[in-house]
């Protein structure tokens, strides 16, 4: 059993509509008071706030006459924000994030987080805390059968579009076992290019409407702050965002759903895209591959249906070794895109980190994590 997560777009009623902004209001507050309560605490009295010390510090505000209306949205989603936060901080503690952010109105993504005594679900519909009327959902595909919603999340993106995120445990058939395996080189002509000689086409989503996007950016900055066609403006840039990146994880889902279904190990080279993006020459296009989403849905998609995902070093020599006797050159500039060992052997510099990449990933399949490659 996984737990697993159907994301659906619905349409609320105009009362509905309200109750969800009041609902996404009243947690963005309490998550960013929550936050200035523990960072106060710290800044002045070196004392630690809990999330226990932050849920009685909600009961408080709630009963306050200035904020007695944060009783009016369901207490879940307050209580969630919370435990968000509480997340926010333990990732800060383990030096995986940096210290966490107040939330903005109109910049950060509003949601609401309903827990199993905060909805209902009956005959397929699904009927919010205080909310008289089931949600308008366009149930693009069915739940498993027989499931039952441990929570649900609603949000609103930049485009005004509102979905519905609906949590069950899932149970999941393992694919038959097979003896193919695969090595994955990233770039940027080529998406990736596989051990076998394939190359993957970049569709370059973002360079397709770059010229309507520039077109929006240019009319919303005309647009005097505040005023109606500068929201009619942000809306027309989320919009052409909103489409990029629809369109880019339509794409790696169809890419990697058909990599896991056909090989039994994936290698793939452990890139540090948040180092990469550095570089301004590249920034935009290496952001516009998704090369980071795509590994996160190898990986558990690989999970649920019993293949490996194996991450070769980021230092692993890969394009400038010869795959056939394993010499490594001298050096490798980005701009050789073919090169001739001294064995004879002619190499496609992509194919040939690939088919690296795949050699050390399988040997570190079968020896552990621990064994890496030298660093030339």
């Amino acid at each position: 059993m996984v737990k697993r997560a159907f994301k659906y777009r619905f349409y609320p009623t105009a009362v509905q509509a309200e109750q969800l902004a009041r609902t996404f209001g009243c947690t963005r507050y309490v998550y960013n008071r929550a936050l200035a309560e523990r960072t106060r605490a710290w800044s002045q009295e070196q004392r630690r706030v809990t999330y226990a010390d932050t849920s009685k510090m909600l009961t408080g505000w709630k009963r306050d006459a200035e904020t007695e209306w944060l009783s009016e949205p369901s207490k879940g989603p307050l209580q969630e924000s919370l435990r968000q936060l509480q997340g926010a901080f333990e990732r800060f503690w383990r030096k995986r994030a940096g210290y966490p952010k107040f939330k903005k109105k109109g910049q950060s993504k509003d949601s609401a987080t309903y827990f199993s005594n905060c909805f209902t679900y009956r005959s397929g519909q699904v009927r919010l805390a205080k909310q008289s009327e089931p949600l308008d959902i366009r149930w693009s595909r069915p739940l498993p059968q027989g499931v039952t919603p441990s929570q649900v999340t609603v949000s609103r993106n930049a485009r005004g579009q509102y979905h519905i995120s609906i949590l069950v445990e899932d149970t999941i058939t393992e694919l038959e076992p097979i003896d193919r395996v695969v090595g994955l080189d990233a770039g940027i002509t080529s998406l990736y290019t596989l051990s076998t000689g394939e190359k993957i086409a970049n569709p370059r989503h973002e360079r397709t409407d770059r010229a309507r996007l520039a077109k929006a950016q240019r009319a919303l900055a005309r647009k005097e702050k505040g005023s109606r066609n500068r929201a009619k403006a942000r809306l027309k840039v989320a919009k052409i965002h909103g489409r990029i990146a629809d369109r880019r994880r339509d794409y790696l889902h169809t890419l990697s759903t058909r990599l896991v279904r056909e090989n039994q190990v994936i290698a793939v080279e452990d890139l540090s895209v948040r180092n990469m993006v550095k570089n301004r020459s590249l920034s935009r296009a290496i952001s516009d591959a998704g090369w980071s989403e795509f590994r996160s849905m190898l990986e558990y998609k690989a999970d649920w249906y019993g293949r490996r995902v194996v991450a070769v070093d980021r230092f692993c020599p890969s394009s400038k070794t010869c795959s056939v006797c394993g010499e490594v050159a001298s050096t490798m500039p980005l701009d050789v895109r073919e090169w001739a060992c001294r064995c004879g052997v002619v190499h496609d510099r992509d194919v040939n980190a690939a088919r690296n990449i795949l050699a050390v990933g399988l040997t570190v399949a079968a020896c552990g994590d621990g064994v890496r490659p030298p660093r030339t």
